[in-house]
């Protein structure tokens, strides 16, 4: 459990220091694959303290959420509308329901600790 957030973590300090740029052509495709990781790293984490974790489920879910969002965005962008906008609305609501929950789940096994 802890590889891919220590991953995260190393990615994130990489992009904060390095000057690589991204084009702004790829900066809506750049942004939805960022959001697709966060999408499947919370639903991983919160799989695995339910004790659900399937490896083979998290990382088809990885790749398949990169690949659907692509291939939707890259669809609105040939028909001139703009569905960036129902895909990030779509991973944002997800984070947030991943997080309420792992939220809940770590609020009732302090409470439980607490009690004992």
């Amino acid at each position: 459990m802890m590889l891919p957030v220590l991953g995260l973590l190393a990615g994130f300090v990489f992009g904060w220091i390095s000057s690589i740029t991204v084009p702004v052509e790829y900066a809506h495709y750049l942004s939805i694959a960022l959001l697709a990781g966060l999408d499947s790293v919370f639903g991983g984490a919160r799989s695995y303290l339910t004790k659900e974790f399937d490896k083979d489920v998290f990382f088809t879910g990885f790749f398949g959420n990169i690949l659907l969002a692509a291939v939707i965005l890259l669809m609105g962008e040939r028909l001139g509308v703009d569905l960036y906008l129902a895909v990030v609305f779509v991973f944002v609501f997800r984070l947030f329901k991943n997080l309420a929950i792992i939220r809940r789940m770590g609020l009732k096994n302090l409470m439980s600790l607490k009690k004992n």
